[in-house]
This record gives C-alpha cells, sequence and structure tokens, in this order.
C-alpha cells in the first residue's frame, strides 16, 4: 500500500486558540502519521517573518493562518515580503468569528478537517490584492459603513452572535451611517459623490457574511468593485445585506485596479485590519501566493 507523502507544516496560530483540546488533538493526530507540524504564537505582527524564515530553514512547505480573517492576512502579508522563489504555499485553518474568507472558499469548519486540508491538500496559484505598495488582502477592502461595522463591533457581542453582530450592531448604530466623499478611478470606469460603502474583492464576503461582492474568484485575475451611493443609502443597504436581489442603485464593476481619492481621512479594513489615508492604490497580483484549497473551492473559476 503507497505511504501518503509526508509534509511539514508551520501553524501560526492566534493566541486565543493556544489552549484549544480539538486543535492540539488533530494536531498530535497528524504528527502521529508522521507529519511535521510546528506551533507559533506571535505577540505581535513584526515576529512573523521571523516565524516563517525559521520554518524555512527547516524546509517546511506550508505556513497555515490559524485564527480568522486578521489571521489570514497578516500571514499571506508576511509570505508576499518574502520572494516569490521562497514563498511557501498558505494553509487555512478557520478559528476566527467570522471566517468570511474560509467560509466562501467552502474550507471545513472541523478543524481536523481543516487542518488536514491545510497540510496536505492540493496547492492552488491565486491572486492577491496590493494596497498602497505595501499593503495586503486576500479576501475584501471595505470602507464607509463596511469598515465601521467590522472594527468597531464589541468583541463581547461577536461572541455572542457570531457573524450576526455585525450587521446588528451597525443597524443599531446611526452613527455608523456617514457618509464619505471621494473620488474612484479604474481601467474603465471613474466616478465621483458621496457613498456609504465601498468595498474591492477578492473574495466574495466580509462581515461576518455579507456578500458585498458575490461574483468575485481569487484565481479571475479582476478585483470586484461596489460602490453604494450615499443618496440611495437605505434601499441599496437594505436590499444588499437582507435579499439576493440586485438593486438598481449599486455601481458594480470589475478592474485590475482601483483608486480612490478623498478630501478627507477615510479608513479601509483590509481583512480586518485598518488602513487610513487619504488616497488609496489597489492593485490584483494575478497568481501571486499559492494556497490549499478545497477541490470544491468556491472562490475558483
Amino acid at each position: 500500500m503507497a505511504i501518503d507523502k509526508l509534509h511539514r507544516a508551520l501553524v501560526i496560530l492566534n493566541g486565543k486558540q493556544a489552549a484549544n483540546p480539538e486543535l492540539r488533538k488533530s494536531i498530535y493526530q497528524l504528527r502521529d502519521e508522521g507529519h511535521t507540524i510546528w506551533v507559533r504564537i506571535p505577540w505581535e505582527n513584526s515576529e512573523l517573518p521571523i516565524f516563517i524564515e525559521e520554518a524555512i530553514k527547516q524546509g517546511v512547505e506550508t505556513i497555515i493562518a490559524g485564527g480568522g480573517d486578521g489571521t489570514i492576512n497578516a500571514v499571506s502579508s508576511a509570505l508576499m515580503a518574502l520572494p516569490d522563489t521562497q514563498r511557501p504555499a498558505m494553509g487555512i485553518l478557520p478559528l476566527g468569528t467570522a471566517n468570511d474568507f474560509a467560509t466562501s472558499a467552502n474550507i471545513p469548519m472541523d478543524i481536523h478537517a481543516a487542518l488536514a486540508l491545510a497540510v496536505k491538500g492540493k496547492a492552488f496559484a491565486i491572486d492577491i490584492a496590493r494596497v498602497n505598495h505595501d499593503a495586503f488582502f486576500m479576501n475584501m477592502a471595505t470602507g464607509g459603513f463596511g469598515t465601521r461595522i467590522t472594527t468597531e463591533t464589541p468583541e463581547a457581542l461577536k461572541s455572542a452572535l457570531g457573524g450576526a453582530a455585525y450587521v446588528i450592531n451597525g443597524l443599531l448604530r446611526p452613527d455608523t451611517l456617514k457618509t464619505d466623499t471621494c473620488k474612484i478611478e479604474t481601467e474603465h470606469f471613474n466616478w465621483e459623490g458621496e457613498t456609504l460603502v465601498v468595498a474591492i474583492g477578492n473574495g466574495k464576503q466580509a462581515g461576518g457574511g455579507q456578500q458585498l461582492t458575490p461574483e468575485a474568484l481569487i484565481d479571475d485575475g479582476k478585483l470586484n468593485l461596489l460602490i453604494v451611493p450615499a443618496r440611495d443609502v437605505i434601499p441599496a443597504l437594505l436590499t444588499n445585506l437582507f435579499t439576493n436581489d440586485k438593486n438598481q442603485h449599486l455601481i458594480e464593476k470589475t478592474t485590475s485596479w482601483v483608486k480612490i481619492s478623498s478630501p478627507h481621512e477615510m479608513v479601509f479594513n483590509l481583512d480586518g485590519e485598518p488602513l487610513s489615508g487619504e488616497t488609496f492604490t489597489f492593485e490584483l497580483l494575478p497568481e501571486a501566493i499559492h494556497c490549499r484549497l478545497p477541490p470544491q473551492c468556491g472562490l475558483l473559476s
């Protein structure tokens, strides 16, 4: 009987999951099969390059993000700092609150199944987005209402309600409905005005299950842009968040790059990481990273 290839992986684990008994059991089980798995818990993101460099020297093939979308962002960003010839594959172990990227990608929520996929699964070449030349996101960047509901939702509410907490908190907070004045440019489209939501998607959803760019794919060489103009705030918001119907007021485009400028400071949420400024340039980097994904991945073409 043929023996499966033995793999070497490093799990970058969110500290909140350090004592997770199911995770420990799954790691020990894969080690018993002969796979080599290290675990590191970074105190801050600046430690990631050190852990990853250590792991590469030990022959690790895969760096696994063990946490939510913020952990995925931190790990993928650290990998993008490496030369492409030295970049290990990435695995995803969804242990966060919303797990938007993992959900869209059909990565199992069962810890053992997800870890086995992250260690042994097939690695697909996927796109990643770069912002202002030195920040990255794999899933989505959101500005306006989308940013506020994901960065300001209380931890207690997230723990109690999961992904639904983002929307509920947003609708209960009238102050989140502030608008942003901005100019948006793409390769074939220009727009200027007041927005409630701007989303640039490589993946489909953010904010705990809100499909802001439902047509997005991570291997199509395109970003998906959603603009919700402020003049149509309530109908567009409610239609987009709570029904599957297309709203005529929403602006949806596909593009390889987006430039957004504003006369005031805006905040974009890059997979959980806030980035503030008055000018943002988003560009897609095709097939920039390899990620271990299921064959039925909902984000692949």
